[in-house]
């Protein structure tokens, strides 16, 4: 029953409020009121299933949108006028002035030694009998070069001036006379570079094994052997010397790496190179690297490692693991990922290693002269890989593993200093124009060199020479 008011002379309805709707007016019923609480109810019932609904086909759309690329309507017009989501995935990409935005570089790869069956002791270790069973020939350095003419003086250099045929020649083990660094030019002239004092040359030819690294450019920090890990016999009879120019040598005294009395920072006998013989700080430290045989006359084993390596093992368990126990004369690890010349060559194009004329230059002299890629499904493959890692080389002084290493200093004097360029090409040619006297290289496995020596990265990082 609905109520009136009086209006004037009219009578209207009443228009209740909220306090007309919660309490119980005398003339309301008990049937009224149940009807008006279901009102309520169902109200609040519907407006829960309508927000499910909107919800459900909310997140239906947006699955359906992800899934199959419904185009949108964006204010990129292409000729349709919508961009499918992918090509707005792309879009995003780019900045507001079309510009693509950098990519962020992929993770590095993470790799790990592995086991390697080094000896428990250095005591028990006897050479071969038979282990100076190699090839055997006499090996003489061309020690200075005189003048050619007046029309065309000589400019003198630290590799010499070897010709093509020369150079062909050097390549058959043999008797002879060779190109292998430490050239002189003619009296009179200045020094071609590598400097040492006289005291470090006689430390130096006093030696019988010797492991060696260099520092140039102030490039790396002073990564002393793991003492204790190194045995009271190597200590005693392995060399162990760090080449430094004088600029290294400054900055590690400002680092508080000051050589004693004997000229040693913790094992490393300190040799201090004076008037480098190349403005490329990489090409010099492939002297070390390569000529150990010359700079340690007396030696009979040597061992390499970059300055980015701390050694952890006793340089004659790796002597007796690498050489002797494979009956090698030549060991070096392959590289981690690439293994054909042709993947390094883009590598090093594509982070600017060194000018790419000169590698195009060098890659095809190589192809012209019988290099070919690398067949992992070959199974007259004479090497697991072409690409070696160089930053840690077991050697014999014997004279083809004396030959090999003047033959690739040699390339790298006359091309570019990325020696991983040619290594392959190296061993091949030498390997091809001697059938008859083997050389036994050991190319050993990448993550047996990380058991050896633990890894850091460079101080700095050398920029590449300019051409």
């Amino acid at each position: 029953m609905m109520a009136f008011y009086k209006h004037g002379n009219e009578m209207l309805p009443e228009r209740r409020g909220v306090f007309s709707s919660v309490f119980k007016y005398p003339d309301q019923s008990e049937p009224s009121l149940r009807v008006i609480r279901r009102g309520r109810r169902f109200g609040r019932i519907s407006g829960r299933r309508l927000l499910f609904w909107v919800f459900s086909l909310a997140v239906l759309f947006s699955i359906f949108l992800a899934v199959f690329g419904l185009k949108m309507l964006f204010h990129g017009k292409l000729e349709s006028g919508f961009l499918s989501f992918k090509e707005v995935q792309e879009e995003s990409s780019l900045g507001s002035d079309g510009a693509e935005k950098p990519k962020r570089k992929p993770p590095r790869p993470h790799f790990f030694p592995c086991e390697v069956r080094f000896r428990v002791s250095v005591e028990d270790l006897v050479e071969p009998k038979d282990f100076t069973n190699f090839a055997q020939f006499s090996l003489g350095y061309v020690e200075r070069e005189e003048k050619n003419s007046l029309s065309h003086p000589l400019v003198p250099r630290f590799g010499g001036h070897q010709t093509l045929e020369e150079r062909e020649k050097s390549f058959h083990a043999r008797n002879q006379t060779i190109h292998c660094g430490f050239v002189k030019g003619p009296i009179g002239f200045p020094s071609n570079g590598f400097d040492l004092d006289e005291k470090d040359q006689t430390y130096m030819r006093a030696c019988t094994v010797a492991v060696s690294s260099c520092i140039f450019g102030s490039s790396d920090f002073l990564r002393r052997p793991t003492s204790t890990l190194i045995s009271d016999y190597s200590k005693k009879n392995v060399c162990f010397v760090m080449f430094v120019d004088e600029q290294t040598l400054s900055k590690l005294s400002m680092e508080g790496n000051i050589p004693d009395d004997r000229g040693h920072i913790g094992l490393w006998k300190i040799v201090v190179v004076r008037n480098l013989p190349y403005k490329d700080m990489r090409k010099t430290g492939k002297v070390p690297k390569f000529l150990s045989h010359r700079l340690f006359p007396s030696s009979r084993y040597s061992i390499w490692l970059d300055s980015k390596m701390r050694l952890n093992t006793d340089p004659m368990l790796i002597i007796e693991y690498f050489l002797w126990r494979t009956g090698s004369e030549y060991a070096i690890s392959n590289h981690y990922t690439r293994h054909c010349v042709w993947e390094e060559v883009l590598q090093n194009k594509r982070l600017n290693k060194y000018n790419h004329t000169a590698i195009d230059e060098q890659f095809i002299f190589y192809q012209s002269d019988g290099l070919t890629k690398f067949d992992p499904l070959d199974p007259n493959t004479p090497l697991p890989s072409y690409v070696p890692e160089g930053s840690f080389i077991v050697r014999a002084h014997t004279p083809m593993a004396n030959l090999f290493s003047c033959l690739w200093f040699n390339e790298v004097d006359r091309f570019t200093s990325r020696d991983q360029l040619s290594f392959a090409y190296t061993f091949l040619k030498l390997k091809r124009m001697n059938p008859d006297r083997p050389f036994f290289l050991n190319m050993f496995k990448d993550c047996e060199r990380r058991a050896l020596a633990k890894l850091f990265r460079h101080r700095t990082v050398l920029s590449p020479p300019a051409r």
